[in-house]
């Protein structure tokens, strides 16, 4: 039985609908999943499955790590923080054990080579920012900082944090609160108000086919692997990532790497305000901000993933990673469910994408492409 497809798309994307409804028609009966892209600042595409609504949430993970750099952006355009200082400069504790040289730079496109400790993380310590970049602090980095990159997949919010932090008094998600959420009304949390809750639909982990699961099975996960290390499965209660924002302590905390719970809405909304003026607003970056957050930082072999990566500053170059369509400088990040988003500053696009069910492999999921291409085509021909 087709599923029914809700919401609404401005004149000239009434083919990204088509395109939503043929996804959501591929995908297993209990499909969820949300769609939003913005314009120059107007919203065009606003699309919904059934089983769920405009305003639903869901744990966004890796993709939270947009709304933590997007601080740190901010921070920098108005000289709170430079790029090119060292980090000890705000956070002097983070010299041990020879990460003295490393710059804030450096540590934003994850050279820092920290991605994990060598006895690995409570939950408890995952949910708190704070507690992890002291751990981190005297971690002693599994390369030699600066000479290589590698995703600090569940780190790089906290250690982006703990210099926020110092720079300013505040917490990286007090400074997004403050300075990006409320004054965009974004429906991107990092720390999710009790309020909320009923809004928010857990994620189900990944139910894989046969073939999925034959490759899964020929993944090697051995606890002390550079990837284990940094997805947290050297620790004696090993972490399930995917189902990792189901726990209420990690919604409440709002971890800078993983802890985000969003709608498509608010994953959009945080790049339209990035990139584009509102009937309301200026954009939050100028384009001198905007040209550097798109270029390119870090490209080559990721040490943790184990392929070949190219990150921007922080995020991910979403046009180099995921979708060539788009224009050279556009930046984003993806999540472990399938969630996506991003800017593509060179045609005004700001994309966002949620899923409930986790996607295979985990990241952005595979029917991004179809849909970011089909929003893109229909942007560039209404310019």
């Amino acid at each position: 039985m087709t599923q029914e497809i809700h919401g609404t798309v401005a004149g000239g994307f009434e083919g990204v609908r088509e395109e939503f409804a043929a996804v959501v028609a591929a995908e297993r009966p209990d499909y969820e999943g949300q769609l939003c892209a913005y314009l120059h600042g107007r919203r065009v595409v606003d699309l919904w499955s059934a089983g769920s609504g405009p305003d639903t949430l869901y744990g966004v993970h890796g993709s939270t790590k947009g709304a933590a750099f997007l601080v740190v952006a901010v921070l920098v355009q108005d000289g709170t923080l430079e790029l090119d200082r060292k980090v000890t400069y705000y956070w002097p504790e983070f010299a041990a054990e020879g990460k003295g040289m490393l710059t804030l730079r450096d540590l934003l496109t994850h050279r820092a080579g920290v991605v994990g400790t060598d006895t690995g993380f409570t939950l408890a310590e995952l949910a708190d920012d704070r507690a992890l970049a002291e751990r981190l602090a005297d971690q002693r980095p599994f390369w030699r900082p600066g000479t290589a990159f590698g995703y600090h997949a569940l780190v790089i919010g906290a250690l982006a944090g703990e210099v926020v932090r110092r720079a300013t008094g505040h917490t990286l998600q007090q400074v997004y609160e403050d300075r990006i959420r409320t004054p965009y009304a974004l429906d991107l949390h990092l720390g999710l108000p009790a309020a909320h809750e009923p809004r928010f639909r857990p994620t189900r982990p990944l139910d894989p086919t046969p073939t999925q699961q034959i490759e899964l099975d020929a993944s090697p996960r051995g606890p002390h692997t550079l990837n284990s290390i940094a997805y947290n499965r050297n620790a004696p209660l090993p972490t399930d990532l995917a189902t990792l924002p189901n726990d209420p302590l990690i919604r409440t905390r709002g971890p800078a790497s993983v802890g985000g719970v969003a709608s498509a809405r608010g994953l959009a909304g945080l790049y339209a305000a990035a990139i584009s003026a509102s009937e309301e607003r200026e954009p939050l970056l100028k384009p001198d901000t905007i040209a550097e957050l798109g270029q390119l930082h870090a490209t080559g072999h990721d040490l943790v993933a184990g392929t070949h990566r190219t990150y921007a500053l922080g995020f991910q170059a979403t046009a180099e990673t995921w979708h060539p369509f788009l224009g050279a400088g556009s930046f984003g990040h993806s999540g472990t469910a399938g969630s996506q988003a991003f800017a593509d500053p060179r045609s005004g696009l700001a994309y966002g994408y949620t899923r409930r069910r986790c996607a295979y492999p985990a990241g952005a999921a595979p029917e991004n492409d179809r849909l970011a291409q089909a929003i893109h085509r229909a942007a560039v021909a209404h310019t």
